[in-house]
């Protein structure tokens, strides 16, 4: 398939690069499938999940707890979060240290869903995120990719499956990092996570409304990521289409 070349879309935003954004809830497989739908298109990833726990990190760091009321405008200013290609990936750097990897234990994510219901945090990774499409085309997966950061993306897809299949991928995936954690806790961190990402008063999670609805409850990630392809080809290829 041959998509419009970067810098020559038609709407304001694809002329920086083409974007695909993938909303949905935690443990639908959208880091998965826009991991594999990157390298198949031969974009960069952005995982946008993984800069909130980036800034989790640092502000843990900093001594700054989750349930903190107030968390200081200058703890998030003064946070120096790079990001580099790696192969329809992405790594991370806190000023020289690496944490790409270092990000993914369940505190850090437990605490950069508790974090990314403070306006003051989301506000200071909105730019970081926009920016990235002045670099390169981008997959954005996330929870507001569609409807807050790229709401003229070129196709928007919300990726979802039943909470306890969704629980299940996610005990799985952490016993295999060799993490010491029992389904129910899983089970009821997912659950909580729902309902803040649902529920916080900015950017809540939900589907945009022109985005391509995928339950991936019964699909493999192969299956997922041809269903992605095939309505980015039928979007975006074609006489006279943008």
């Amino acid at each position: 398939m041959e998509l419009p070349k970067r810098g020559t879309e038609c709407s304001e935003q694809q002329r920086h690069g083409l974007v695909i954004a993938i909303d949905g809830p935690a443990g639908a497989g959208k880091s998965t499938v826009a991991r594999s739908l990157a390298q198949r298109l031969g974009f960069q990833l952005l995982d946008t999940g993984a800069l909130y726990r980036v800034m989790a990190l640092h502000l843990l760091r900093h001594g700054i707890a989750p349930e903190a009321e107030h968390v200081p405008q200058s703890a998030v200013t003064s946070l120096d979060l790079r990001i580099e290609a790696d192969a329809g990936s992405m790594k991370l750097f806190l000023g020289a240290e690496e944490v790409t990897h270092l990000i993914r234990d369940e505190r850090t994510g437990a605490a950069a869903s508790v974090f990314s219901t403070k306006i003051v945090v989301r506000r200071a990774l909105l730019g970081l995120q926009r920016s990235a499409r002045e670099r390169w085309n981008i997959v954005a997966e996330g929870r507001d990719m569609g409807t807050v950061v790229f709401p003229d993306a070129a196709v928007k897809f919300f990726v979802t499956a039943d909470l306890a299949v969704r629980s299940r991928r996610r005990y799985l995936e952490l016993l295999e990092r060799g993490e010491d954690v029992e389904s129910p806790e899983v089970l009821a961190e997912m659950r909580a996570r729902d309902h803040r990402d649902e529920s916080r008063a900015v950017s809540p999670l939900v589907k945009a409304p022109d985005a391509i609805c995928i339950d991936t409850t019964n699909l493999a990630q192969g299956e997922v990521v041809d269903e992605m392809m095939s309505h980015i080809e039928q979007r975006l290829t074609g006489a006279g289409e943008c």
